[in-house]
């Protein structure tokens, strides 16, 4: 769209990664992860970066008021001319305690939203978050989106009998819920396998607790795999579980639904509206509601057909990728004018 992206981000401490790249259209500059407290990457070499960098921008565009970056950057940006938007990713984090948040989010995290022109929210749940936290920015609704190309239904592709799980390995992502929830089905459903995709700290962990459930030869890990890899996993999969304990509104159950995998998810506020007809939620950490709802999908080629089918729908009419970027660039001149 004839744009000059700069991503600024951490090396997460890998230190092969380079300094700096260009990257179709965009320019990329890492920063030297110090330490990394509560999944919370601290690079303090990104402040004379965000110096040099802020004023020689149209805009400036934040994700998440949870990191270190963003929290700079906000700070710095205040103090220049350049305008702020921010992109609230959702109000918990998955790796620091609730605690420490319900003190950081009415304050620092209030800080941070207020010193940006717009606020993009992804669901009217988290807009009503900051409200009661009296931020007083304007907001707008614009969801994840969804290329519903690349995410689409492959005829080419048979659905086998497995159940898959894509995201970060880490406990609040709930992939031992699933497991522990399908080990009560394992006679039943013998011929089914489950496939976990992603990489984290329990990447280690979760096949001994498969192992100590009894479902060990019947559960796949891959790793993380490179996004363009996911729609055939999604293709070739019956169901798609996510079974967390806190969300956004995370990606990968909308590129389930736009593959016509039918999900279930957690019972979050704003995941609700996004699930239905689509699929089934289930309360957090039930481990018997989730192997009740899987029982019924695994048991049904109807109901997961019919799911799949209103899944892909809503995801089109809703959640694709040319309204995001749309809306959002929209967004971009309206607050630069």
């Amino acid at each position: 769209m004839g744009h000059d992206v700069t991503v600024l981000t951490s090396d997460n401490g890998d230190r092969k990664l380079p300094r700096g790249e260009h990257r179709d259209g965009y320019r990329v500059i890492r920063h030297r992860q110090m330490i990394e407290p509560v999944g919370n990457s601290i690079t303090p070499g990104i402040v004379q970066t965000l110096r040099k960098e802020v004023p020689k921008h149209d805009i400036v565009h934040l994700h998440s008021h949870l990191y270190f970056m963003s929290n700079v950057a906000a700070a710095i940006a205040r103090f220049s001319d350049t305008p702020v938007v921010m992109t609230n990713h959702g109000v918990w984090s998955d790796t620091a305690p609730r605690w420490l948040l319900n003190a950081f989010n009415p304050t620092v995290g209030r800080f941070t939203w207020g010193t940006a022109d717009r606020v993009f929210c992804y669901t009217e749940t988290d807009r009503d978050r900051l409200r009661n936290w009296n931020v007083n920015t304007e907001v707008r609704i614009i969801p994840n989106g969804i290329d519903t190309d690349r995410f689409a239904p492959d005829p080419e592709i048979d659905r086998k009998k497995q159940i898959l799980f894509v995201a970060r390995l880490k406990y609040n992502k709930g992939a031992q819920f699933l497991l522990e929830a399908f080990s009560t089905l394992a006679d039943e459903f013998s011929d089914y396998s489950i496939k976990i995709v992603g990489d984290g700290p329990m990447r280690e962990k979760l096949p001994s607790i498969a192992a100590e459930l009894g479902v060990r030869d019947c559960v796949s890990f891959t790793g993380e795999l490179p996004n363009h890899e996911l729609p055939r996993h999604y293709n070739e999969s019956e169901l798609f579980v996510l079974p967390s304990l806190n969300e956004g509104l995370p990606r990968t159950v909308l590129e389930a639904m736009a593959c016509e995998t039918p999900v279930i998810t957690s019972d979050l506020e704003q995941l609700g509206p996004v699930v239905e007809g689509a699929g089934y939620t289930v309360p957090t950490e039930s481990t018997e509601a989730l192997a009740e709802r899987l029982d019924d999908l695994l048991g049904s080629e109807e109901r997961r057909e019919g799911f799949g089918k209103t899944g892909r729908k809503k995801v089109i009419e809703s959640y694709s990728w040319d309204d995001t970027v749309r809306e959002t660039t929209e967004e971009y001149y309206s607050v630069i004018q």
